[in-house]
């Protein structure tokens, strides 16, 4: 098996006991072999809600039976496909927001599968693992609901800035992303134009530019094999990000932007990206 360096941690990827495992899995077994980290896969039972029922002893051991055979095909899965990937698999009993999230405490970066339903009923639904796991987790959180796109040539990877502490932090992560895979980078910067616009659009125009080269001066010495491309476009952040990302191989994004409400924890462009990309959506924490 490859070694890793000392001290690393874990990727770390929930396997869904109920639906396709296999999208979210093969991009975190593609990320831990491309940065030669160990990857830990994680399975939750949920708790039974009718405990005072006769067979619920019978249904514990049958649910945990059933994740227990599901935990060990995903992990020969990976075997599989990438034989030096070093892997383990952890069968965790409660809630599965609760179990991930505390997985994600000690990982170098988590991923979740998406289902892109809006049924918060469902405990394994976008709304109920998805959000509240991104929203508290200290590392980087993708959430595959789709397949690489990877049609055009050369392959590049999305950031979205918005001069944010948070955005700053995504596009350090996007640019190592991007110079890992050999990649290009689309910097996007999305405007809104306000009701009433100032007298001086193009003034305007121009300081989001000098916003754009700003972020990434220093960035783009540090990745020279990056090509990087700078772009202001204008609309609504979260179409205008998932309309240039549609054909990426992921859209990055910090967790909390400039806009929403105070104490939120995850922004509105995050929470519209999780439903509307097709591509991976890789959020970043500040710091």
């Amino acid at each position: 098996m490859t070694a890793h360096p000392a001290g690393s941690r874990d990727i770390v990827v929930g396997i869904d006991p109920d639906r396709n495992w296999h999208l979210a899995l093969a991009w975190a077994a593609d990320e831990a072999q491309r940065r030669r980290l160990p990857l830990r896969l994680v399975l939750a039972v949920p708790p039974r809600h009718h405990t005072h029922h006769v067979d619920d002893a019978t249904d514990r051991t049958a649910l945990r039976q059933a994740g227990s055979d599901r935990l060990d095909h995903a992990l020969h899965w990976v075997h599989d496909r990438h034989p030096e990937v070093s892997v383990t698999g952890d069968l965790v009993d409660g809630p599965p927001a609760h179990v991930l999230g505390g997985a994600a405490k000690d990982a170098r970066l988590i991923v979740l599968g998406s289902r892109h339903l809006s049924r918060a009923a469902e405990i394994f639904s976008a709304g109920s693992l998805v959000v509240p796991v991104t929203a508290q987790a200290r590392c980087p959180v993708v959430v595959v609901g789709d397949a690489e796109h990877i049609s055009l040539q050369p392959p590049f990877v999305v950031a979205g800035i918005d001069g944010s502490a948070s955005a700053t932090a995504a596009l350090d992560y996007a640019f190592d992303e991007a110079d890992l895979r050999g990649a290009a980078l689309r910097v996007v910067l999305v405007w809104q134009r306000l009701p009433i616009m100032p007298d001086d659009e193009k003034t305007a125009l121009r300081a989001q530019r000098a916003l754009l080269s700003e972020a990434t001066a220093g960035l783009s010495g540090k990745y020279p094999d990056v090509h990087v491309t700078h772009e202001v476009l204008t609309g609504h952040p979260v179409e205008e990000l998932a309309r240039a990302a549609e054909h990426a191989l992921a859209v990055v994004v910090g967790r909390r932007g400039q806009g929403g409400y105070t104490g939120m924890r995850v922004g509105s462009v995050v929470h519209g990206l999780l439903h509307r990309a097709h591509c991976p959506v890789i959020t970043v924490p500040t710091g």
